[in-house]
């Protein structure tokens, strides 16, 4: 099903979607990499603060090219999620109601999900240049000295991407290979 979704995401909204929903998103996104979570993970650690209030926000698992003139962001393609695996389930019981990037999620992270009524969303591998397109301004808003996995505020329009795990637990990924196994 295709569904148009504003957001910072409301867990009303996170609840309704299905694995395999079409989903585009409007509203603030936020980025963030590895070097990223890593500092913010410091940062949880020392009673800091986050660099932004994850509740209700998606993370968006990019780390874009630099700009051409007259454009907010450069090729903005996922990384893979997996990565972020060490990190995600703590920032999902903060409030971190959604992410995307790409690849599968460890059990935990999956079990965080459910816990939290929370979503994957998966962005199309190599489609980066498109994407980009549909990001209307970017700001870093913390750790510029990363570069490209500084923490950027992103707002996007009608930002395409597919539901991999939903809030009950179903994964794609899984459904998927089940169906190949039967061919």
């Amino acid at each position: 099903m295709d569904r148009k979704i504003n957001v910072p995401l409301s867990r009303e909204d996170a609840e309704s979607l299905r694995t395999g929903d079409y989903v585009y998103l409007t509203g603030t996104v936020y980025t963030a990499r590895d070097a990223a979570h890593k500092r913010m993970a410091e940062a949880l650690e020392k009673g800091e603060k986050l660099p932004f209030d994850v509740s209700g926000n998606i993370i968006y698992y990019m780390g874009p090219s630099p700009a051409r003139e007259g454009r907010p962001i450069g090729s903005a393609g996922p990384t893979t999620a997996g990565r972020m695996d060490p990190y995600a389930p703590k920032l999902l019981d903060l409030g971190l109601r959604g992410m995307i990037g790409k690849g599968r999620r460890t059990k935990e992270v999956s079990d965080a999900i459910v816990r939290n009524k929370a979503v994957y969303f998966a962005a199309v591998g190599g489609a980066g240049a498109l994407l980009s397109q549909r990001i209307k301004s970017s700001e870093v808003i913390a750790y510029d000295d990363l570069g490209a996995e500084a923490i950027r505020k992103l707002y996007v329009e009608d930002f395409p991407v597919i539901v991999v795990i939903d809030s009950e637990g179903t994964n794609l990924y899984d459904i998927a290979l089940e169906k190949y196994k039967k061919l």
